[in-house]
């Protein structure tokens, strides 16, 4: 039989194992699972991706890749007068809102970490990448990757517990880690 000339098997694999992600959860991720998604034969999967830690790198190196993207081009269509504590709130506000769905896909492959160590070199990209990000609007890396830690803290407690975002009392958190702006008059405070 001649073998069949499929030159984006690979990343239609990739691409079926974040979609079996989003619907089953990382629990559910399998090459059985994702070999259905992507409509390819089970030995194209081990084929391609050794183990299921391949796997789930392949679908959070996708998942990154979309979120740094978004991340970029929010940040490069954002007024660059508005304060940088404001613009941050509202990027949480976004990621709680109309981009719920990704946050949450994100953080529970990055919760998957915590059990399967191949994971963690590229959450840390992530994370680094974002910095860099931010970096050219806070007065140093150091400044922005506390940001960016403090918004992922922020962004685990709403997920977790459900409670309302307060954009303003978020605001008010972030500004109190860009020197000169402390907390803003009339936010909220704890």
């Amino acid at each position: 039989m001649a073998r069949r000339y499929d030159p984006d098997r690979r990343e239609r694999i990739a691409r079926a194992a974040v979609s079996v992600v989003r619907e089953r959860g990382v629990a559910g991720l399998s090459h059985r699972a994702v070999a259905a998604a992507a409509d390819v034969p089970l030995g194209s999967t081990t084929y391609h991706f050794a183990d299921r830690d391949e796997l789930l790198l392949a679908a959070l190196e996708r998942i990154n890749e979309a979120w740094l993207a978004r991340f970029a081009t929010w940040l490069e269509g954002v007024d660059g007068s508005t304060p940088v504590a404001d613009l941050l709130a509202r990027h949480l506000g976004d990621c709680l809102g109309p981009w719920r769905e990704s946050t949450e896909l994100e953080y529970e492959l990055y919760f998957a970490g915590l059990r399967q160590p191949a994971v963690r070199p590229l959450a840390a990209r992530c994370l680094d990448r974002m910095a860099e990000l931010l970096s050219p609007r806070v007065p140093d890396e150091t400044t922005a990757r506390a940001l960016i830690a403090v918004a992922d803290g922020l962004l685990i407690h709403i997920l977790l517990t459900g409670r309302p975002y307060d954009e303003a009392q978020a605001a008010a958190t972030f500004a109190r880690l860009l020197p000169g702006t402390g907390s803003r008059p009339g936010a909220a405070t704890r």
